[in-house]
């Protein structure tokens, strides 16, 4: 028996389900757009778009503070959802507190609130925000970088407690516009050098510093470690670069 399917009517078995999404949502961070804004849409310049939902029961009427601004919003987002992951409990609670407290006209509690942004949640979300690169620069030589993410710079640590030239050269090939400077020797008596960059002020300009960021670290493995480089250069011909520093 060959059954006839009725394509022009809704589907019973779909009664159910809603036109809308009401997920609870606290706890999230999520992305929202000026549609979304219940109270004020448009928002203001310091606004990223990225919040995290602080009471968020009705996914209709979540009150979340965003990441870049640090102002409290109340977004509808019943029919556009984005969730980009979940923070920690402490972090949540941390949050309510300060928010409470600026409420009260806690000056001190609205600075600290104010710092709070997209940086610390990063460091909840990302469980690698500790990783570096080593690069092996000779016999002896191991060369550490990681990402400063408040200074918007690679740091690169060697364990020696004076300056390498050799490395410096490189830095300066490797990143040409970024500004170079050498770090005093840190307590455990490791030096380095600091390659800054400018603060990007659009996604376009994130992305380029993050190119910019990758060509220069693989220029450096290139120069250090032909032999890596080679094994890594077929992959990323396949597979090409992430927007990610991963």
């Amino acid at each position: 028996m060959n059954p006839i399917l009725d394509i022009d009517r809704r589907p019973e078995a779909m009664a159910d389900v809603p036109g809308v999404c009401e997920l609870p949502v606290t706890r999230a961070v999520v992305q929202y757009r000026d549609v979304h804004e219940v109270d004020m849409e448009g928002g203001q310049i310091q606004d990223i778009g990225l919040a995290h939902v602080l009471e968020g029961r009705y996914a209709s009427a979540a009150e979340a503070v965003d990441l870049g601004s640090a102002e409290l919003k109340l977004l509808d987002l019943s029919s556009e959802l984005v969730v980009l992951d979940w923070v920690y409990e402490p972090t949540l609670e941390h949050v309510g507190r300060l928010v409470a407290e600026a409420a009260r006209g806690q000056t001190g509690s609205r600075d600290e609130l104010a710092r709070f942004g997209f940086r610390d949640i990063c460091h909840d979300l990302d469980l690698h925000d500790g990783t570096s690169v080593r690069i092996v620069a000779g016999p002896g030589r191991i060369v550490r970088a990681h990402l400063d993410y408040d200074g918007n710079a690679l740091l690169f640590r060697t364990a020696g407690e004076r300056a390498d030239p050799a490395l410096e050269a490189a830095l300066l090939e490797a990143f040409a516009h970024g500004d170079v400077r050498r770090l005093l020797p840190s307590p455990t008596g490791m030096a380095g050098h600091q390659v800054r960059f400018a603060l990007p002020l659009s996604l376009d300009e994130a992305r380029a510093t993050l190119a910019g960021i990758r060509s220069g670290l693989a220029h450096l493995v290139a120069r250090f470690e032909p032999e890596r480089y080679r094994s890594l250069a077929p992959v990323l011909a396949i597979f090409s670069s992430r927007e990610t520093l991963a």
